[in-house]
């Protein structure tokens, strides 16, 4: 570990904060944005589910508040 940690203090600054993120960001591209998209399509999945839950809770409350006043198993 020291050996990795020597090589590192011997290089510039722009080869630790520039070039080897950007090799990184080369190679694991596609994996970070697959990752990235996976995980925003989910957030858009769960948040559409939870606007159709909330509209439909909505509707029925509205729809059975302006029926009669009778039971609810008269469907």
């Amino acid at each position: 570990m020291d050996g990795i940690r020597e090589t590192f203090a011997g290089m510039p600054w722009w080869v630790k904060w520039v070039a080897i993120p950007l090799l990184v960001l080369f190679v694991f591209g596609g994996v970070i944005t697959s990752i990235l998209g996976l995980l925003i399509g989910f957030v858009f999945k769960l948040l559409l589910l939870a606007g159709l839950v909330g509209a439909l809770v909505f509707v029925v409350k509205k729809v059975g508040r302006g029926g009669s006043k009778s039971s609810s198993t008269e469907w």
